[in-house]
């Protein structure tokens, strides 16, 4: 989980305010050398945490929030703010040309994902009803414009490449000459990178720059190498003027230096992040939600536009009707859990309900392709019978079951048990694409959920 070092630890810190009637300045110093450890160990950037504690600090010892009825709360309010416009403030948004297409020019060192990177964000950009071009600009890495087009037909979007012995700055030359003449309105340019930042890269990335004239120049960035990322990020703005950075890998990152410090020392936005490996795990950068995530707060709204973009609306009044009516089957439940998959990892998931992230229980929750594979397995090893009625099971029918799917009675038993909780917890996810749903009715629901919900499988 993407901070999970650093939320834990700034939680550990507040819930100690949060408990205080009375806050002293010896509290707030206190606190605040936590949190000053918190975030060096985290890996963010000294200079960054020296002016972030001191822009915390001078505004929690004011007299309105020692004498506020609850300190601590307004304490971690300050926190959350600053947490947030260090990372930027507020979402930094793609730019868009006056007149298509518009250009965007993606660099980075070679291994940072640049080239998953620009399939991924031009399926972000399909699902806006963009028709982007990728352009193959990486001549130099082997298999690197095998890899575009490969992507590319993934996504079923045009790839535009002269192969590996014409020069990368005619290629961009051309390619935009081809997305203008086949009504392409995004130009993605994947250039190449090298193991470390040096003069001959950033020649040819200059002139491919003055070429295409780009709207966005994004650097993508390994959110694992914590300062070496920053520091990335400041060579390639002093040499290209960046408009924006993409951290891939962040679900990887523990620590979180990286999404803290970019901002900061290059003053370039984070305008997008990788939570993951597949070409749908690219997400826009909220600084306001991602500060919420880390101080355990949750990501409420990203949960819901994630649940409203992904979950089928028929498919789930349907299975609303049917949980209503006492007809859901295990079926049934493996169409849900194939719904629930699409939204991403289920710990990425409980990390953006408030609270869950925190709770104990859900600390261990992984639920990965093979034990899917597994349930699944059991379900379709049950007859048409018992799969409408699980109260036919008994002994002899469970231990045909898992022999039939390869696994444990015990796992079966789990599962049979647990099919009512999921249903209960399936059916709240529904709910949000029922035909009265909408952001608030999610909220309420999502929220309930915190309340002595058990995943299983575990």
């Amino acid at each position: 989980m993407a901070f999970e070092g650093l939320s834990s630890r700034l939680q550990s810190v507040f819930s100690k305010l949060r408990g205080k009637g009375k806050v002293s300045e010896e509290d707030v110093s206190q606190a605040m050398r936590e949190v000053r450890l918190a975030l060096l160990e985290a890996d963010v950037n000294f200079k960054v945490v020296k002016d972030f504690i001191a822009k915390v600090k001078e505004k929690s010892v004011g007299k309105e929030v020692m004498d506020s009825f609850t300190p601590g709360m307004v304490i971690i309010d300050i926190v959350n703010k600053e947490l947030t416009e260090l990372m930027g403030g507020s979402q930094a948004k793609l730019a868009k040309a006056n007149k298509p297409p518009t250009v965007i020019m993606m660099v980075g060192l070679q291994g940072a994902g640049k080239t998953t990177t620009t399939g991924k964000l031009a399926k972000l950009l399909q699902k806006q009803n963009h028709r982007p071009l990728l352009v193959a600009g990486d001549i130099y890495r082997p298999a690197a414009i095998k890899q575009l087009q490969v992507l590319g037909e993934q996504i079923n979007a045009p790839v535009f490449s002269l192969g590996d012995q014409t020069s990368p700055v005619e290629i961009a030359r051309q390619g935009l000459q081809h997305a203008k003449d086949n009504g392409n309105d995004y130009v993605i340019v994947d250039t190449a990178g090298r193991l470390h930042v040096d003069e001959e890269l950033m020649e040819e990335l200059r002139q491919i720059h003055q070429v295409v004239n780009p709207d966005e120049v994004l650097l993508v960035v390994d959110a694992m190498t914590g300062q070496d990322a920053v520091n990335v990020a400041e060579h390639f703005n002093n040499q290209l003027q960046l408009t924006g950075v993409v951290l891939t890998k962040l679900d990887g990152d523990t620590r979180g230096g990286a999404a803290l410090s970019v901002k900061a020392v290059t003053g370039c936005p984070i305008k997008f992040a990788s939570l993951g490996e597949k070409l749908d795990a690219l997400e826009p950068f909220h600084p306001e939600r991602m500060a919420s995530r880390i101080l355990g707060m949750g990501d409420m709204l990203s949960l819901i536009e994630k649940a409203q973009s992904n979950i089928d609306a028929e498919k789930a009044k349907e299975m609303e009707r049917k949980m209503r009516n006492a007809e859901f089957t295990f079926e049934d439940f493996l169409e849900q859990m194939e719904q629930v998959k699409k939204l991403g990892p289920i710990d990425q998931i409980l990390d953006m309900i408030p609270g869950m992230g925190n709770m104990k229980q859900m600390k261990d929750i992984k639920v990965d392709d093979k034990q899917m594979s597994r349930i699944e397995a059991i379900v379709h090893s049950m007859t048409t019978e018992e799969k409408q009625h699980p109260e036919l099971i008994n002994h002899s029918r469970r231990k045909r079951i898992s022999t039939g799917s390869g696994t444990s009675i015990a796992e079966v038993n789990r599962l049979i048990k647990q099919f009512d909780e999921m249903r209960r917890m399936m059916k709240q996810f529904s709910d949000m694409m029922g035909p009265k749903g909408g952001k608030n009715k999610a909220m309420k629901q999502l929220k309930g959920m915190g309340k002595g919900m058990r995943f299983p499988f575990r």
